[in-house]
């Protein structure tokens, strides 16, 4: 074996441009959003992109690790839930060549982004709805499609939409989250039980006004793990 390494030579493969992109979502005012960067140099200067990179090998010991520097680097987020939604691949995905992008797709509660690195001239946080008149780089269009329902997937059997509320939250909010990321209503009951059964939230000792009357505060439990339900919360 050691042998057989040692005669391995890399260079006599001709290897595909790899990345990371990452597809961040949020809500604002009833609006969801996702996280997008302007790119400062070519391939595509000055369309807006998904903010990603190219893996690291010096730094970086997995892909997740890569999303999450990059992620850092240009917009200053650093999410507390990131899973990887799927590989894109192709010869005509990128004019460099052929290239593959591993995608990570997250829900983060809104807040202001800064970049810290040069070849992004600026990020921002965009509605779906204007990504059809931007210029997008990329097959990033299709990647935030795919993500965009995902997500709506997941708020349905899942506690994932709860990573969009503040720390301290209102049923109120959380169904609010909800409600804007599948674009339906949803019962308040059902949501009731969802909190209640998924072991994940505890009371906070302090109560907000809300709507006219007192609303309770709930928090998630620390390195608590997500819960996933059979059935599809009732709309």
């Amino acid at each position: 074996m050691v042998c057989a390494m040692q005669n391995y030579d890399i260079t006599q493969f001709k290897n595909p441009l790899f990345t990371v992109d990452s597809v961040l979502f949020t809500v604002v005012e009833n609006t969801l959003k996702v996280l997008m960067v302007k790119r400062a140099n070519d391939p595509y200067a000055r369309r807006w992109g998904l903010p990603g990179g190219f893996v690291d090998v010096d730094k970086d010991d997995d892909t997740d690790m890569t999303a999450r520097r990059k992620l850092a680097e240009k917009t200053g987020l650093s999410p507390r839930y990131l899973e990887q939604l799927q590989v894109f691949s192709g010869i005509n995905r990128d004019p460099r060549g052929f290239s593959v992008t591993s995608a990570y797709s997250a829900l983060v509660a809104h807040q202001s982004v800064e970049t810290h690195i040069e070849t992004v001239a600026q990020a921002k946080w965009i509605s779906l709805n204007e990504l059809s008149s931007l210029p997008v780089a990329f097959d990033h269009k299709h990647i935030i499609d795919i993500a965009h329902k995902r997500l709506q997937q997941k708020a349905l059997y899942s506690m994932v939409p709860v990573y969009c509320c503040p720390e301290q939250f209102t049923v109120g909010q959380l169904k609010n989250v909800i409600e804007t990321i599948i674009e339906k209503s949803i019962q308040r009951k059902s949501l009731m039980r969802r909190i209640e059964s998924s072991d994940m939230f505890e009371l906070v000792d302090e109560k907000v006004h809300s709507g006219g009357r007192s609303a309770q505060l709930y928090k998630t439990k620390k390195d608590v793990s997500m819960t996933h339900f059979e059935r599809n919360l009732s709309v």
